[in-house]
């Protein structure tokens, strides 16, 4: 009754969303932010996955002793009451020989669900990764080895939907039954006998289940990737520890990558030099003819800077980078830190809206038409069109464009990150 209710509240307020239903008043308690939750994929992929929700959080998973100390925001959600009906009939006749039966069936049912004034708490994902970033899941707790056996993925409850007052769930059935069986006619001494027998049977149920305030119906997870070596991470794509880099580094980092933009050969080689390092693996850099024994100091001074998550984020923005076409790789090789930090403003203004932009609204760096035309040929080279008229700014994505765009966006983010504050 109660995982009806909350699956038909998801129905009325997010059937197309990321919120999962819970289905067990006793799971309300397990569900606090950062708990963590198994998610089991079934064996059809038309099939939902399960999600099973554990008495861990993710602090009991990682090594050390210091316990992660989650920052959830709270906000109201919305006011909810639900009726559902439901009526059912059916009538099964048969026949064999003398004898015939009928068999109906019909049933109503009504589910009440006022779960009230519902808020929401939501988890400082970027915030907990970077508390969490220089530590490592224990490879050895019996939850990750199970993880292991089944092929199952740990996540982690991001957002959660609560009861503000208790409140009640109400369901009434009722159910009407009727058999009725012929037997007849039978010669029996030169007599004709005719059997008839007839049942009716109804039931009817009237149940109310009460909710105390506080009571977890919805959630949302984010899933985690454990790697061998104990590293963990999420599918969310996160650049923001390349800012918290301490100026030396970042600024020698930037001036590297455009350096390298300009070679893919070296850019590629930059990637699985990266990806080496995210997947655990030890990497010797002296061993490393390629490169020349001025390349190898300043690399290895500039890898030493890069902790777990600052490490994810500059593969990440390599990663990104290696997609693009020569022509875009070649604009932004010598693209300017204030027309970067102006063009990915731009570029998040124009994803936040549906709409056309002010031409106000464009920074005052884009202002000058060979910055403007800058802009222009960068998104052009991933297949973007930016329009503009004497009033509206606003861009329009080709067909054949596919995962550019993207890879464009994270680029122009992580550079103008690195940049900011470089003259």
């Amino acid at each position: 009754m109660f995982s009806k209710a909350t699956a038909n509240f998801l129905r009325q307020i997010d059937p197309e969303g990321s919120l999962i239903h819970v289905s067990r008043v006793n799971d309300s308690k397990k569900l606090v932010p950062m708990a963590l939750v198994v998610k089991r994929n079934r064996i059809w992929f038309w099939k939902r996955p399960k999600y099973q929700p554990t008495d861990f959080t993710l602090s009991d998973l990682l090594q050390g002793d210091t316990v992660l100390s989650p920052y959830v925001t709270e906000t109201e959600f919305v006011t909810y009451r639900g009726t559902f009906r439901g009526n059912l009939s059916g009538t099964l006749e048969t026949e064999a020989g003398s004898a015939s039966i009928t068999l109906e069936g019909r049933g109503s049912s009504k589910l009440q669900s006022c779960f009230g004034n519902l808020k929401k708490e939501e988890l400082d994902v970027k915030k907990l990764l970077r508390d969490s970033s220089s530590r490592l899941v224990d490879m050895q707790k019996p939850l990750v080895q199970q993880l292991e056996k089944r092929a199952d993925v740990l996540a982690v409850v991001k957002e959660r939907i609560l009861t503000t007052d208790s409140c009640s769930i109400t369901q009434t059935k009722s159910e009407q039954c009727i058999f009725q069986g012929i037997l007849g006619p039978l010669g029996m001494l030169g007599n004709s006998v005719k059997v008839k027998d007839s049942n009716n049977i109804e039931a009817e149920s009237d149940v109310s289940l009460e909710i105390p305030s506080g009571t977890v119906i919805a959630y949302s997870v984010l899933e985690l990737e454990i790697k061998k070596n104990g590293h963990y991470g999420s599918e969310e794509m996160d650049l923001s520890p390349l800012a918290e880099l301490p100026q030396s580094p970042r600024w020698a980092l930037f001036n590297r990558l455009q350096e390298t933009l300009r070679d893919r050969t070296a850019l590629s080689y930059m990637e699985c030099l990266l990806e080496e390092l995210c997947s655990g693996e030890t990497l010797d850099i002296a061993k490393h003819e390629e490169l020349s024994e001025s390349q190898r100091r300043s690399l290895s001074a500039l890898l030493d800077t890069l902790n777990p998550a600052r490490l994810n984020a500059a593969h990440l923005l390599v990663s990104a980078m290696e997609e693009l076409p020569d022509q875009t790789l070649s604009l932004l090789s010598e693209s300017r830190p204030d027309f970067l930090e102006a063009f990915d403003a731009l570029m998040c203004s124009l994803q936040k809206s549906s709409e056309p932009l002010s031409i106000q609204c464009l920074p005052v760096p884009l202002q000058d038409n060979q910055a403007f035309q800058l802009a222009e040929q960068l998104l052009s080279s991933t297949n973007v069109t930016l329009k503009r008229d004497s009033y509206r700014l606003w861009s329009e994505t080709g067909n054949e464009a596919g995962f550019l765009p993207l890879v464009l966006s994270l680029s122009i983010q992580g550079l103008s990150l690195l940049c900011k504050g470089l003259k």
